[in-house]
């Protein structure tokens, strides 16, 4: 009898015929789930009642934002009962966006450890001189460090200093062995190669690879332009005027133009006006390749710092004989995936992953090798995921895919595994942080629901824990793939409000049309806030 045909009697209905509801595929489209996904769904969760209805107030926001239910997977579950609430297309391969790096975090915390660090090296190989100068090369070698900005690298900088070394008369050489060639200089996802988003993975990754300038206009005419990180090679040129009137855009749309010169300076160049009444601006712009941007980086903070150089700059194997000078040692794991999850930073992700494979089966890391340990580790936890495809980990990519089912698993695991409460409180925060900050602020899911988010062209996804206001917690997993999946963002609001309210409480109390055009919430007026409860 198929779990779909509206007779299949539940074990359970005797105390959870109201609450326990599965929502099949095909309702809308005629889509159908691969055979073996739906045995997957009546093997893995035989006790489950039958429905064709979703929440009403997610119905509403679909049918506004005109994505069919053949397009949406929900599937929500009791924290600790794997046992859906509602499953809708539960089994069925999807685009997950960004929350992809639930799957990679949760892996990278339970393989390596949440302390785990990378550790970025110096060698010298030379001799120094009673004036600290290195009549030698002194090479930098990475291991994929996400998070080796400013304020970290500057540690291995005066470490070096310590170590004696004031001066280098030879070159400065960059071993990235730790991270395969192939993974590296990859073409951007989109067409807009100077986003920071797109900005690929690499073994010496600095500040992100991207520059973030900071115009400030006076009302004297001028502009006053700041950039971070500092870069060696680079130049700015300061030709905008800042001038009275209303600010009509100006703050949305300047960018510099970057010129990479034959000499190996770097121009930014800004022209044009700008509205002192636009206040400050900060841009970010992904620049140059990895090698030159952490040579340029490094050598600036070097020369801050008192250091000469005078030498050029390449990439290189540190020698059998050169000698260990200095050690920085990044942020520990936990940090990172905080990060990762709550800012949704591709770069740091794409460097975790790969960082996983190295691990586990050693450099050079590849996609391949990080692929296998994972999935190798989620077997060995007992998390199901037949159709899971990784490609770089971080939801970038149209390559990826996983069910909701598979990632509800992954969810109920990581929650009561031994690092569930450094991945829960990764999460960002409903109304209150991260890609949540700005979502449900007036709703009683405001500060109750840790969501990771994702969001590419066509895709929109959802997947994370709300605690609800009847004291229950449950695993929420929603995917929209779809051309119209931009406007369906108030459809996974409401379905992560509904679940706040108590999916217990069954469809019949959910919102009415005319409640959801008052701006109510679902069972009356918005109500505040209980105290925040986390779902471990």
């Amino acid at each position: 009898m198929s779990a779909c045909s509206g007779s299949a009697a539940p074990r359970r209905a005797a105390s959870h015929a109201s609450a326990w509801l599965l929502v099949c595929a095909a309702l809308a489209g005629g889509a159908s789930l691969p055979l073996a996904a739906q045995a997957r769904v009546k093997a893995a969760h035989p006790s489950v009642n039958v429905s064709t209805v979703l929440p009403q107030s997610v119905m509403i926001g679909l049918q506004r934002a005109h994505v069919p239910l053949s397009s949406i997977s929900v599937v929500i579950e009791k924290v600790g009962d794997r046992t859906p609430i509602v499953a809708l297309n539960a089994g069925k391969p999807m685009m997950p966006a960004s929350t992809m790096k639930l799957v990679t975090t949760y892996s990278g915390l339970s393989i390596l450890g949440p302390d785990y660090r990378w550790r970025t090296n110096a060698y010298a190989d030379g001799t120094v001189d009673a004036n600290g100068v290195l009549h030698g090369n002194l090479y930098i070698q990475g291991t994929g460090d996400p998070k080796l900005v400013p304020e970290e690298l500057i540690d291995l900088v005066q470490k070096i200093h310590k170590a004696g070394i004031r001066g280098i008369d030879g070159a400065l050489v960059l071993d990235k062995r730790y991270f395969d060639p192939s993974t590296r200089d990859l073409p951007p996802f989109d067409d807009d190669a100077s986003a920071p988003y797109n900005v690929g993975p690499d073994p010496l990754l600095y500040a992100f690879k991207s520059l973030s300038f900071t115009l400030t206009p006076s009302s004297d005419g001028t502009v006053t332009i700041d950039v971070l990180p500092a870069l060696a090679q680079l130049q700015i040129d300061n030709q905008m005027r800042a001038v009275n009137g209303p600010c009509r855009g100006e703050a949305a749309s300047v960018s510099p133009t970057v010129t990479p010169t034959p000499n190996g300076t770097l121009v930014a160049s800004f022209a044009g006006e700008y509205s002192v009444r636009c206040g400050p601006r900060t841009v970010n712009v992904a620049v140059l390749d990895h090698s030159a941007f952490f040579a340029g980086g490094f050598l600036a903070l070097w020369q801050q710092t008192g250091g000469t150089f005078s030498g050029a700059t390449r990439e290189g194997a540190v020698p059998v004989g050169a000698k260990l000078v200095a050690t920085h040692q990044g942020p520990v794991l936990s940090d990172i995936v905080r990060d990762i999850n709550k800012f949704s930073n591709n770069t740091m992700a794409r460097n975790l992953f790969l960082s996983i494979g190295a691990a586990e089966e050693k450099g050079p890391a590849t996609p391949a090798k990080s692929a296998r340990a994972i999935e190798a580790f989620l077997r060995r936890d007992s998390i199901d995921m037949e159709y899971l495809t990784l490609d770089n980990g971080s939801g970038l990519s149209r390559e990826e895919h996983i069910t909701a089912l598979s990632l509800a698993d992954l969810l109920q695991r990581a929650n009561a595994s031994p690092v569930a409460q450094v991945f829960v409180q990764s999460l960002p925060i409903a109304g209150v942080d991260g890609t949540m900050r700005n979502r449900l602020t007036n709703q009683g899911a405001g500060g109750n629901a840790q969501i990771k988010t994702g969001t590419l062209r066509d895709v929109r996804a959802i997947a994370g824990y709300v605690a609800s206001a009847d004291g229950n917690s449950y695993v929420v997993v929603s995917f929209i793939n779809d051309p119209h999946s931009e406007a369906a963002r108030a459809a996974h609001d409401a379905l992560l409000e509904w679940v706040y309210q108590g999916p217990s409480s069954g469809f019949s109390k959910i919102s009415a049309p005319a409640a959801e055009s008052a701006g109510v919430a679902p069972h009356g007026k918005p109500r505040k806030n209980p105290r925040k409860r986390e779902a471990h």
